[in-house]
């Protein structure tokens, strides 16, 4: 690390422990924005994020495709010529079952609310480090680009998959750094694909005591998803052999597990198949008319998608039953190089900030960091901790709301100062290397 990069980060984080309070205050208001996807609108939320980014006096524009759910993009260029770092957030979050949510309360040391996890924390630190790091330009090398986004919880039609059917140019960037939940203890570099569809059954319906007469849907169903679950559930997955190998490794494993929960290493090397909808039927004794079910299914890197969708699709077909694939939120498995130079960076600085280290492991949701991945863009993940996400419980501490907006900082200093080596870890593949594009 060059000495003008340490003392910029120095300066960053004695800034933002001044500015602990305030900031604290900005996250609380931004959770209080029901920014709930669906039905997705953000304009309230999107006016939040202009009105902070005019007080701070930097540039940006807001776009949509969709009224209601519009996106900001800002960028300033520094003093030399150099690379292009893009932070990027989402501002939708989860519907709740616990209004108290809204409230965005401090209990024990702990920010109660919706997007507490998932991922207004991790926006927000995008935000202010695109504004902390503004009047600090002339000292970097490059450009910072600052992407907040609609519509992640529903697939990102409306949101970076339109920033990159639309502005590819200008936030496709060299590197992408995103909020998104990922706990501080280590460093999400692939991320499971899905394949998300309906199960539909139809008959003409009757009387239960004839199932002479017409077929059960709902029983039609069952068998179905059953039938699945027997088929792929929990199924080991076949990995890249290198892959495989930083997921199976003890480091991984006990980061993982200390994570998400003793088991979430050995679910990250293996396809899940989760049936979160089941309708049909109004009464007991009646053959209903019809039955739906909406399933999820997710796969580790080197799962093939399109063979999986033509089998289900040919058990559908066997079952008598109808298969929609719910194009927008389906998607292949992404990866990026765990020991390169962004990746490096974080860790070193979860290392120099926290004091302790941040193996390699897998995400189990779904991020908008594969937008970038697919092209070969490195991108890494900062935010707080996952745990919580979606549950009545959904928090961020305070000390991690202002850990997270200090690592995206020094992330985004090392970065546009050159500090990073992505030369400087062992081990690392050269098949990684070709999948990664790094």
């Amino acid at each position: 690390m060059s000495k003008d990069a340490a003392i910029l980060k120095s300066a960053l984080c004695r800034t933002i422990d001044e500015k602990r309070d305030e900031i604290i205050g900005l996250l609380r208001q931004f959770l209080r924005i029901r920014s709930v996807n669906p039905p997705g609108d953000m304009r309230e939320a999107a006016a939040f994020v202009r009105t902070l980014l005019d007080g701070f006096g930097v540039p940006h524009r807001t776009v949509a495709l969709k009224d209601s759910m519009p996106n900001i993009i800002g960028r300033w260029d520094a003093g030399a010529a150099g690379r292009h770092l893009v932070l990027n957030g989402h501002m939708d979050v989860f519907p709740v079952t616990d209004e108290r949510l809204w409230n965005a309360d401090i209990v024990d040391g702990r920010i109660m609310g919706r997007g507490a996890s998932d991922m207004k924390t991790g926006t927000l630190a995008a935000i202010l480090t695109y504004c902390y790091l503004y009047p600090y330009r002339a000292h970097l090398t490059g450009a910072l680009t600052l992407t907040v986004v609609s519509d992640e919880q529903s697939g990102g039609r409306y949101g970076t998959k339109y920033l990159f059917d639309a502005f590819a140019d200008e936030i496709a960037g060299d590197c992408c750094l995103n909020g998104e939940p990922s706990g501080l203890a280590n460093i999400r570099f692939t991320e499971k694909g899905t394949l998300r569809f309906s199960l539909s059954a139809q008959s003409a319906g009757g009387h239960g005591g004839y199932p002479h007469r017409a077929p059960n849907p709902i029983e039609q169903i069952c068998k179905l998803i059953a039938g699945i679950y027997e088929r792929y559930h929990l199924k080991l997955a076949t990995l890249p052999a290198d892959i495989d190998a930083i997921l199976a490794s003890p480091e991984s494993v006990a980061a993982a597990d200390a994570n998400l929960g003793a088991g979430a290493a050995d679910n990250a090397r293996r396809i899940t198949v989760n049936a979160g909808i089941i309708e049909g039927g109004r009464k007991a004794t009646q053959i209903p008319t019809g039955c739906i079910a909406h399933i999820d299914i997710r796969f580790p890197i080197g799962s093939d998608r399109d063979v999986i969708r033509a089998d289900i699709e040919a058990l559908a077909a066997d079952h008598g039953c109808a298969m929609v694939v719910n194009e927008d939120h389906s998607y292949p498995a992404s990866i990026t190089d765990p020991f390169g130079e962004m990746a490096t960076i974080l860790r070193g600085n979860i290392k120099d900030l926290l004091g302790h280290e941040a193996p390699p492991v897998c995400s189990l949701g779904g991020t908008d960091t594969r937008y970038w991945r697919w092209r070969n863009i490195p991108a890494i993940i900062c935010g707080p901790s996952p745990i919580s996400m979606g549950t009545d419980d959904e928090h961020v501490t305070v000390d991690e709301a202002i850990a997270v907006v200090k690592l995206q900082a020094m992330c985004a200093v090392d970065y546009m100062t050159g500090a990073g080596n992505p030369h400087q870890a062992e081990g690392r593949s050269a098949s990684s290397r070709r999948r990664t594009g790094d």
